[in-house]
C-alpha cells in the first residue's frame, strides 16, 4: 500500500478540526519517519492506531508509537 494510499485511508478517519495530527502525519511519511504498514490493515486496526495517536498531544514519540503500531498492528497498546 502506497503513502498516498494510506494517508487517504487515515483522512478518512479523522475529525474536521484535527489538522495539527493529519499534517503531522503527512510530513512524517514525506521525511520518512512513517513507513507504510509491511501487511494490509484492517480498517479496525488502523481506526485503533490512529484513535491512539490522537489521544495525545503531536510529538516525536508520538509518532514513533504510531509507526511501530503500522508496522505492527498486532503490538499490545499501553493503557
Amino acid at each position: 500500500m502506497s503513502s498516498t494510499t494510506i494517508l487517504k485511508r487515515i483522512r478518512h478517519l479523522f475529525a474536521p478540526d484535527s489538522g495539527e495530527h493529519l499534517d503531522s502525519i503527512s510530513h512524517a511519511f514525506l521525511q520518512g519517519r512513517l513507513k507504510e504498514p509491511a501487511q494490509p490493515m484492517s480498517d479496525q486496526e488502523l481506526a485503533r492506531a490512529i484513535r491512539e495517536f490522537q489521544a495525545v498531544p503531536v510529538s516525536d514519540w508520538t509518532i514513533a508509537k504510531l509507526s511501530q503500531r503500522l508496522l505492527d498492528p498486532a503490538m499490545p497498546r499501553d493503557e
